[in-house]
């Protein structure tokens, strides 16, 4: 009969190892919905929305790309819906992380502390990284959250936390046959 081989524990990781470690998990609640949105809060509480969206006139003009919503240092930031990260890395002197949907949307979050890095698959409400404070404007923390369509094209990301509206119509009368 053969040796029975004793099982062996793994060896440990060589001193100085540089494996990034898993993001933290989500809050409870995070990833959930309205029905019929399919995109999630970025912070948890749903925050208040400190500064709107404000669309400008024209590509380059004054205006405001996002929303930003009221946080705390070190509050994890959600993705708020799933997607492939694009961008994990200080930009401008923030630290920003972006990530691109499957509907071609892209959702952007600043100033954060990243958890991820580029190229990650994430699933809706998966920690990305912790609010920084310092974001122009606002007392103690604010996320600033932006959505973009192609290059150029900023959307008032609120809207996404919305279902769709449906509208019925009165039919001309009498109906046709």
């Amino acid at each position: 009969m053969p040796a029975a081989h004793a099982a062996t524990a793994p060896a440990p990781d060589p001193p100085g190892d540089t494996a990034t470690p898993d993001p933290p998990e989500p809050p409870p609640g995070a990833g959930v919905v309205a029905p019929g949105a399919s995109y999630a809060w970025p912070l948890l509480p749903p925050p208040a929305v400190l500064t709107a969206f404000d669309e400008p006139d024209f590509r380059f003009g004054r205006g405001h790309r996002g929303v930003d919503l009221a946080g705390t240092p070190g509050q994890p930031v959600l993705a708020a819906a799933d997607g492939v990260v694009v961008h994990a890395g200080v930009l401008a002197g923030r630290g920003v992380v972006s990530v691109l949907h499957a509907d071609g949307l892209r959702t952007t979050y600043e100033p954060v502390t990243a958890a991820v890095t580029a190229g990650a698959a994430v699933r809706r409400g998966i920690v990305l990284g912790t609010l920084d404070a310092g974001h122009p404007g606002c007392p103690g923390a604010c996320l600033h959250w932006g959505v973009r369509r192609d290059r150029w094209d900023y959307l008032d990301p609120l809207v996404l936390l919305r279902p769709p509206h449906v509208r019925l119509l009165p039919t001309p009368e009498p109906w046709p046959l």
